[in-house]
């Protein structure tokens, strides 16, 4: 039995509630079939919204307006790279993550991040990625 959990989050840019809706709601009927967001009770005049697990329905990160849900795009790309370059594994590329910005595993999610962290694991990833093609 699948019981999904109640919950009651805020738009970090406004303040107002955050209700789940059909990612149609935002993208229209053309994409992601089947899939979730909560979204500001003020879109679109608020445009801050983050994905829902597809099984349990819980957020996947805080909400992020347009730039920052971009830098977190930006950031998954840097940090993908690493782990589907051959370098490490996914796992051992998060593990990278926690122990490069001392973070426990919980925290270790770019959907979490904000701006800053966004920016730093950019910057980090490169850094990783140019030093182990020098050591090559």
């Amino acid at each position: 039995m699948n019981i999904l959990k109640r919950v009651n989050i805020h738009c970090p840019n406004c303040g107002a509630k955050a209700t789940l809706h059909p990612a149609s709601f935002v993208y229209g009927n053309s994409r992601s079939a089947g899939s979730y967001l909560y979204v500001c009770d003020r879109y679109p005049a608020c445009n801050s919204y983050v994905a829902a697990h597809r099984t349990t329905r819980q957020p996947m990160g805080s909400l992020a307006d347009g730039e920052l849900r971009h830098k977190r795009i930006q950031a998954h790309r840097a940090f993908d790279r690493l782990w589907r370059s051959g370098l490490m594994t996914k796992k051992e590329a998060y593990q990278w993550m926690q122990t490069e910005f001392g973070l426990h595993e919980e925290q270790a999610h770019i959907a979490q991040f904000g701006a800053y962290m966004c920016d730093r694991l950019i910057c980090a990833c490169e850094k990783f990625r140019i030093h182990s093609a020098e050591a090559a």
